[in-house]
């Protein structure tokens, strides 16, 4: 029988049942990628991330319940608070080998900065199909890796009930809804029904597509933003140009083993 490590983290929030909890499985050696997405599928977290050792660090991947994915920013910061706090507590950095390059997490007091690439947006004639799919007509609709539609408000971010058949069938990975914010530099909420993610809490991977536009607007290179699910979580944002920082907190939850 294999015995597999199983650690749940909340990433991005420094408190228990809120943020974006994610699964994380250190490995010896990789296993058959469809033994990976069944565990993911019985983890039922919006994503498991699978690490290994690497003379340079680690190699890191990350499944949902249905898909593997190329970038994912809680899953990310959840796998360094493990290897911070549990596997090697002497870790000041961590260097990733990932679908979408070595992404490095600088650890100090119990904040983690995530060193990502920015997926700058484009401006896309996407208002109508995004009306549809929300019941709300946004402002304006961008893409990059994900679909982004500017809503008026806060209130009109949280408000929003999405058809999730139609934010399905919408181009990119996934819907951003967001707008400025009372509180925060802005909000924002995602939706990934293509990938088995009806709204996913705190989404590291949608940051990266809306701070380099929210930089424009707002002419803020350093903001914070907080992300509207129903759990909730904050992340400060650094746009560097081609990099975006991502500095959050997490908070262990469960320790356990798989038994294969």
């Amino acid at each position: 029988m294999m015995e597999i490590p199983l650690y749940q983290v909340d990433a991005f929030t420094g408190q228990l049942f809120s943020g974006n909890p994610a699964a994380v499985c250190p490995l010896t050696e990789w296993l058959p990628d469809d033994l990976l997405s069944k565990i993911a599928a019985e983890n039922n977290l919006s994503e498991t991330a699978f690490f290994v050792a690497t003379p340079q660090g680690y190699h890191l991947r990350w499944f949902t319940p249905t898909t593997e994915v190329d970038l994912c920013g809680h899953a990310t910061l959840a796998t360094a608070h493990v290897i911070a706090t549990e596997l090697d507590q002497a870790t000041k950095e961590v260097l990733f080998e990932t679908k979408s390059g070595v992404l490095k997490v600088t650890c100090c007091d119990g904040q983690y900065t995530l060193d990502f690439p920015s997926r700058r947006p484009s401006p896309l004639d996407g208002i109508l199909m995004v009306e549809e799919a929300i019941g709300v007509r946004p402002q304006a609709t961008y893409i990059s890796s994900k679909l982004m539609a500017v809503l008026d408000d806060e209130e009109s971010v949280l408000a929003v009930e999405p058809n999730f058949d139609k934010v399905a069938e919408l181009p990119g990975d996934g819907l951003i809804i967001t707008s400025t914010s009372r509180d925060y530099d802005y909000v924002a909420r995602y939706f990934g029904p293509h990938c088995g993610i009806p709204e996913d809490p705190v989404t590291g991977s949608a940051h990266v597509v809306c701070a380099p536009y929210w930089k424009d607007v707002l002419g803020k290179s350093t903001m914070i933003a907080r992300q509207l699910s129903k759990r909730g979580g904050v992340l400060e944002i650094k746009d560097c140009g081609d990099r975006i920082l991502l500095t959050g907190t997490a908070i262990l939850y469960l320790k356990g083993v798989i038994y294969l």
